[in-house]
């Protein structure tokens, strides 16, 4: 996967849930753009909490290598 696909997907207008999917199976949510930063060969993604969006909880570091898929999800399906 490549960084300007990620770019494509956060930069959409309007913004449009969508799903990072692992080689290794795991999948991550990204509902607001907020959720994800783009970096040379990564991304984070952060989960926030349920009381503060503005605070997260944890976030996880994903290789931009290991990505098998992106794809758009349904906003009610996103978590």
């Amino acid at each position: 996967m490549t960084r300007e696909t990620v770019f494509e997907y956060v930069d959409a207008e309007p913004f449009r849930p969508f799903r990072i999917r692992m080689a290794s199976g795991r999948e991550y949510d990204v509902r607001h753009p907020e959720m994800i930063r783009v970096g040379e060969n990564s991304v984070v993604v952060f989960k926030f909490g349920d009381e503060n969006d503005r605070v997260f909880e944890r976030f996880k570091m994903l290789g931009l290598s290991l990505v098998e898929s992106i794809e758009h999800v349904d906003t009610a399906m996103a978590s």
